[in-house]
């Protein structure tokens, strides 16, 4: 078997056989945590090689699908890497999914088998019987008709799968988008992606010495680019089925962990527990973020107060273009989300599709090799999803507003869709999400655009106020008309308890456009 160096070394190789070789250099070593259950790099290789010799039982050959709901567990991750080693995609499904929406994914992707547990069965008793495939309980026991239990349908502890050779464009995970209407866009990542992932980790301190704590879902792109350096390296992931900031600092400080993955509502939670100071984290080498808008002050509380270095990570599930914040190193950008990463390269487009010049605003592409094939049936939606320059080369269209500075870091604004244009003014909602987050009653804001007769579309705000501090509907609409131009003033402000948010923390603007037609409620 090639050395670790060797298998790093090439321009591509499997994940699984990285830990493959992990297992035979450091077998003891462990892998993976999750509540009381432990296990190291030996038991993980032998599972996941009984997980692809059940798939090649079952019949299942490279580039077929297999589909996983449920939440993180060992179980989870190892027929997640056991289906890897076998060349078979794995569709990382949403529990939180709809059931009609979860059979929408399940026929799109084909997936001949369906692992979930009790809880995602229970919410999914009405249709669970349409599902055409094979059901495996992690924590239950199907109908003999329908399937097995996870440890019953595991091959022998002795068992091998046959070997499998491993397209680099060959699917190695389908991620389905968040979408709340229609059928949602599966993601197709090949090999080629998730290897460029785990081979840029070692840049970020992942390693044999490493200690991963993993606290989103493992359904989420947020989670898998960090997951996967994290063990593929030769580290331990600690995973948690459920996120409360009390108990990830616990488990941080009892684990002396050295680098986390969190959105930034996770990072606002665990700054503001109220023991936060009193729990030992200076062990962590790196913590990162991305997946939603991470503000400047958030930042700089993160860098003040807990050690080891901050990076932010902009980019999309469908890769293309990544830019990086090492926020430890560069503290006076902390309002940008960094620089374009080594071999990415990005730029920004007009309306018409031409670039724009420096300093100006435009929507943001990016092309790099790290990038998906396409959306899984979806050729129409793929096609939309590009921009190509003069001689041809590819770029994914991230949706997202910005403008570059004078060093080369990019600035956010918008979603291009979150754009308002009121009375042909452009909008952005986050430069009014930052006046309202001055106020000091204000803890977070969001605000969205909503149809006018007068201006088209005119923006409206929803505020969270701190715990322990008031501010009156009339105050904050003041306080932002005495900031901001005539164009960019509020026409109304609710004040809610929270703002909506998806499971890894984007707040739900559509969902908020909505709500704003129901009645505003009564509020002391």
């Amino acid at each position: 078997m090639p050395t670790i160096q060797e298998i790093l070394d090439r321009e591509f190789a499997t994940i699984a056989d990285l830990i493959a070789a992990q297992a035979e250099a450091q077998p003891t070593h462990l892998a993976l945590v999750h509540e009381q259950k432990r296990i190291d790099f030996a038991e993980l290789d032998t599972l996941m090689n009984r997980v692809a010799a059940s798939l090649q039982r079952e019949g299942l050959v490279a580039r077929d699908v297999i589909a996983i709901c449920a939440s993180s567990s060992i179980e989870y991750a190892v027929t997640y890497l056991g289906a890897l080693r076998a060349g078979v995609a794995v569709a990382p499904l949403a529990p939180g999914s709809s059931p009609q929406s979860m059979l929408s994914m399940l026929n799109d992707c084909g997936a001949k088998l369906f692992f979930l547990d009790r809880g995602v069965a229970s919410a999914l008793a009405s249709v669970l019987p349409q599902v055409s495939a094979r059901v495996v309980g992690f924590d239950f026991e199907p109908l003999p008709t329908r399937g097995a239990r996870f440890d019953a349908w595991l091959a022998p502890q002795s068992a091998r799968p046959q070997p499998v050779e491993i397209d680099p464009d060959s699917a190695f995970n389908i991620i389905y988008s968040s979408g709340t209407t229609g059928v949602p866009k599966g993601i197709v990542q090949p090999h080629r992606m998730r290897w460029g992932h785990v081979r840029r980790g070692g840049d970020s301190g992942y390693g044999p010495e490493s200690i991963t704590m993993v606290s989103t879902p493992l359904y989420s792109n947020t989670t898998l680019v960090s997951f996967f350096p994290g063990i593929a390296l030769g580290g331990a992931v600690v995973l948690m089925a459920k996120f409360d900031a009390g108990k990830f600092l616990d488990l941080a400080a009892r684990e002396r962990a050295t680098h986390a993955m969190l959105v930034p509502v996770q990072y606002q939670r665990i700054m503001d527990h109220p023991d936060f100071d009193r729990h030992d984290l200076s062990s962590f080498r790196f913590k990162f973020c991305t997946s939603a808008p991470f503000s400047a002050e958030l930042k700089q509380r993160v860098l003040a107060r807990w050690p080891g270095g901050l990076i932010e990570y902009y980019g999309m599930t469908e890769g293309g273009g990544t830019c990086i914040l090492r926020a430890h190193q560069f503290p006076d950008k902390l309002h940008t989300v960094g620089q374009p990463a080594p071999g990415h390269d990005i730029r920004l487009i007009d309306d018409a599709g031409q670039e724009v010049p420096q300093g100006h605003v435009g929507e943001v592409v990016g092309s790099s090799k790290v990038v998906m094939n396409g959306y899984h049936n979806q050729p129409g939606k793929t096609s939309e999803a590009e921009w190509r320059d003069s001689t041809g080369k590819r770029f994914i269209r991230t949706g997202d507003v910005g403008r570059f500075d004078s060093d080369g870091f990019l600035i956010l604004l918008d979603r291009k869709k979150d754009m308002i244009i009121s009375g042909g003014f452009n909008i952005y909602p986050s430069d009014l999400e930052a006046v309202l987050g001055q106020h000091p009653a204000v803890a977070e804001a969001a605000v969205v655009g909503v149809p006018s007769e007068r201006w088209g579309e005119t923006p409206i705000a929803f505020v969270v106020c701190k715990p322990g501090q008031t501010a009156s509907t009339q105050e904050l609409l003041d306080f932002v008309a005495s900031q901001v131009g005539k164009t960019q003033r509020l026409s109304d402000l609710r004040l809610v308890d929270a703002l909506p948010r998806s499971p890894i923390g984007k707040v739900l603007k559509r969902q908020l456009r909505d709500e704003y037609s129901s009645p505003a409620p009564s509020r002391s």
